[in-house]
């Protein structure tokens, strides 16, 4: 299965999606390499999100030479993609391939690591911006960011979610690699929301970065380091 259960999450095990994550971990991918490769795994997410969540339904169509039934996804014109800035920009932007009419929010959110993590492992997170479209009862609303460490940034951003409006029919947190702690703290804090990775990396080091995880992927994607 493309989607496999992991009880603490759902796995992407796709092989494309696992060779891709090989290549942009690679301390030796550059930024353009790294770039197009958060975008190609956003893509192959998203194929994978519309084959394992969603349902098609049959439909009449007209071929050149006769009338026939086909199947079509239902829900398409229902999603939502929320981009956790900054470095989740490439890697929605290969969710929109898959999602083209979706309607997107933007959250600037990040973590203070000069104030260290607090007795729970915990960063203090910083919010700077927050534009989130309306989200309904009909929606699929992915949340995507390709680091999924401490779960910090994440738990704030469905907080912003999830204050008002409707529970949507799907709520998914999509990350390329996340750490054993952030799974889990997102699952005590937001059962609800389902918890889509490529990847379940070992552990956090002392700074809270996942290991071996990619480094970065804000800095790798946008050379500001």
């Amino acid at each position: 299965m493309p989607i496999e259960d992991r009880d603490d999450a759902y796995l992407v095990t796709h092989a494309l999606a696992k060779h891709t994550l090989s290549q942009i971990r690679d301390i030796e991918t550059e930024q353009v390499s790294f770039r197009k490769g958060l975008v190609k795994l956003g893509r192959i997410c998203g194929y994978e999100i519309i084959d394992g969540r969603m349902e098609t339904e049959y439909v009449e169509i007209e071929t050149p030479l006769e009338a026939t039934m086909g199947e079509q996804v239902r829900g398409l014109d229902d999603v939502v993609i929320i981009n956790v800035l900054r470095a989740a920009t490439p890697f929605v932007e290969g969710l929109l391939k898959a999602f083209p009419r979706a309607r997107q929010g933007v959250i600037s959110a990040s973590r203070d690591e000069e104030a260290g993590r607090d007795e729970d492992g915990a960063f203090p997170i910083t919010v700077d911006y927050v534009k989130l479209p309306e989200i309904t009862e009909d929606d699929t609303v992915i949340i995507a960011d390709p680091m999924l460490a401490t779960g910090s940034t994440m738990c704030t951003v469905l907080e912003h979610v999830t204050e008002s409006g409707p529970d949507p029919e799907n709520l998914i947190v999509l990350s390329a690699v996340s750490a054993p702690e952030g799974l889990l703290r997102i699952d005590d804090e937001f059962p609800e929301a389902d918890l889509l990775t490529v990847s379940i990396d070992e552990k956090l080091d002392e700074n809270g970065f996942i290991v071996p995880g990619l480094g970065d992927a804000g800095d790798r994607a946008f050379r500001t380091t």
